[in-house]
C-alpha cells in the first residue's frame, strides 16, 4: 500500500473529492463536503486518518499496535492508521470504506 493506491481508492468512491484545505502536505478526501480520510504527504511512513464508530475505534486500538487515536483529530471518532504492513491491506480498505460510509450517511 502506498500513497497513490490510497488516493486512487478514495477517488473511486462515488461523490469523493480530493482537497488541500491544510496546505500542500495533507490530502483530504471528502464526500458530501465532509472529510472521510486525511493523508499526510510529509511523513516518511504511510499513515492516514479515518473516521470510525467510537466503540470500534477503541477496539481497533486495543487489537492493533499500528492503530492510534486520530492525530490532530477528535480521538473519539478518528483513528490514525500506520500502513506499516502489520495489518492486511484488506482490513485497511475496509476501514476506509467504513469511514466513507459513516461520512456519506451524513448530509450537510
Amino acid at each position: 500500500m502506498n500513497i497513490e493506491t490510497i488516493r486512487e481508492y478514495c477517488l473511486k468512491k462515488p461523490g469523493a473529492e480530493e482537497t488541500l484545505p491544510f496546505g500542500p502536505d495533507v490530502l483530504v478526501f471528502k464526500v458530501n463536503n465532509k472529510a472521510f480520510l486525511l493523508l499526510p504527504l510529509d511523513t516518511e511512513d504511510i499513515r492516514f486518518n479515518v473516521k470510525c464508530n467510537p466503540d470500534l475505534a477503541i477496539e481497533l486500538r486495543e487489537q492493533y499496535a499500528s492503530v492510534l487515536p486520530g492525530y490532530h483529530m477528535n480521538k473519539k471518532h478518528w483513528n490514525t492508521i500506520l500502513a506499516d504492513g502489520s495489518i492486511p491491506s484488506k482490513k485497511l480498505w475496509e476501514w476506509i470504506d467504513h469511514s466513507y460510509d459513516l461520512v456519506k450517511g451524513k448530509k450537510k
